[in-house]
């Protein structure tokens, strides 16, 4: 008997080394696959181009900007996603001051200083130990992506839809978690999407922020895996 699928969509500027530790430990129950979101400048597309890759039917985990693909995929073909599990992310609009942030970070990504952007302004928001050395890691998977990713996934966020009306009509297993210490996307926006997802399991990791993948990967991989046999 195959084992089902799991289409895994990683945070901003992120790619598959940040869910090295789930693949692993899921190998046995789902066959993962790890979506790519550097290929458009909106996420509407960018959830084109994962339901093209992803099978007929297949369960759907995202983190960050992963979640918002991974909500926007569920808005687009809901009848193809079996189950959801949004991570560390956020269902409302870019707000205002935020945009204007990500502005500032185009042009110095343009200017030639993306690396300095990871380094100093990113990534030390990423993890509860900023000092960890799963800093590296993290700059190293941004470097990889490049600038052009970078001002792509900038716009893509800046422009994204509010989804809270496809997560109220999501009737499927679903599970909501967070870093306890994710300063990104705090315990608000996980709140709302408890309260309307109709379906929900809410667990919170502690000692851990915003990529609980890595950094508390036990607890995360506990969580996924209970999500996937509901």
């Amino acid at each position: 008997m195959s084992l089902p699928t799991l289409v895994l969509l990683p945070g901003m500027m992120c790619d598959a080394r940040m869910y090295a530790p789930q693949i692993e430990a899921l190998k046995d129950s789902a066959e993962c696959h790890v979506g790519y979101l550097g290929g458009a400048d909106n996420i509407a597309d960018i959830a084109k181009q994962v339901l093209l890759d992803a099978p007929e039917k297949f369960a759907l985990a995202g983190l960050s900007m992963g979640g918002i693909v991974a909500m926007e995929v569920a808005r687009q073909a809901p009848q193809r996603v079996t189950r959801l599990a949004l991570m560390d992310t956020n269902p409302w609009v870019e707000e205002d001051d935020v945009k204007a942030t990500r502005n500032t970070q185009i042009d110095a990504a343009q200017a030639g200083q993306l690396e300095q952007l990871l380094r100093e302004t990113m990534v030390p928001r990423y993890l509860a130990n900023p000092h960890s050395p799963l800093t590296e890691l993290c700059v190293q998977m941004g470097l990889t992506l490049g600038k052009d990713v970078f001002i792509r996934q900038s716009l893509a966020l800046q422009t994204r839809r509010d989804q809270q009306v496809t997560l109220a009509n999501f009737n499927k297993p679903c599970l909501v978690l967070m870093g306890e210490e994710d300063e990104l996307c705090p315990i608000d926006r996980h709140e709302c999407m408890v309260a309307l997802l109709p379906q929900v399991a809410f667990v919170k990791i502690a000692n851990a922020g915003h990529i609980p993948t890595l950094e508390k990967p036990a607890a995360t991989n506990a969580a996924l895996k209970q999500w996937m046999v509901q």
